[in-house]
């Protein structure tokens, strides 16, 4: 959604939100807040585990993909759109990526260092896809946004003294040459899944729903390649 007129970060909001729900990609960020402590099966992975598979992959991601929508969307009164062209406008080109709702995610922005590139990834629209290049510019810190009770994404359960959220800075950097459809991913993803290559094992794919994804350096310059490639 468009910034705040008044933020307690250093940069403006992104507004971020965690949906991609017309293309089966819904995050599961708010789904956890309203429905607390749910009876996991023997086939969902606990926080712990997930965050234990994380750690043993750190080493392999320094470049991300993250989902924000570009479209209008009325949340609680709030319209939560915010795309490519909205951080681009802001002061610097550079916003705050709040919102993030899923430990996993969060887990991720965690690990994101100064400089790393990330793909904007427009979602829950009409044609879902990546639309540009940013950078990280602000490693993790508190998310504002978690304390306010009229935002969209205050969670009362989340105390000043023991944060349970943060966010990242990032800047625009550069659209890509050509709009990166998600269906042109999943051709590929089910190529390379079938005989091998840089997308069998694709976050987009395999954790669908999170808003917040890491790329291998193999898999992110396989898709940059594809802006100078026509469409399949």
């Amino acid at each position: 959604m468009p910034p705040k007129k008044a933020t307690r970060s250093s940069a403006k909001s992104t507004k971020h939100t965690d949906a991609d729900a017309q293309h089966g990609e819904r995050s599961d960020d708010v789904a956890q807040l309203k429905t607390g402590k749910r009876k996991r099966s023997a086939g969902v992975k606990s926080d712990v585990e997930k965050k234990k598979d994380d750690d043993a992959c750190k080493a392999s991601y320094s470049h991300w993909l993250m989902k924000s929508e570009p479209e209008s969307r009325i949340e609680n009164g709030v319209d939560v759109k915010f795309g490519i062209e909205d951080l681009k406008a802001l002061p610097n080109q550079t916003g705050c990526w709040d919102g993030v709702r899923n430990y996993q995610a969060r887990n991720f922005m965690s690990d994101m260092k100064v400089g790393e590139q990330a793909f904007f990834y427009h979602s829950n629209c009409k044609e879902p896809g990546i639309a540009g290049l940013m950078k990280i510019v602000k490693e993790a810190y508190v998310d504002h946004t978690q304390f306010d009770k009229k935002d969209v994404h205050y969670d009362p359960s989340s105390k000043a003294d023991n944060p349970k959220w943060s966010m990242v800075d990032v800047q625009f950097e550069r659209m890509t040459k050509r709009f990166i459809p998600l269906s042109e991913l999943k051709k590929y993803h089910l190529q390379h899944k079938a005989k091998g290559g840089p997308l069998k094992d694709m976050a987009l794919f395999t954790r669908a729903r999170l808003s917040v994804q890491p790329l291998t350096a193999e898999e992110f310059d396989f898709v940059l390649s594809l802006e100078n490639e026509d469409p399949i």
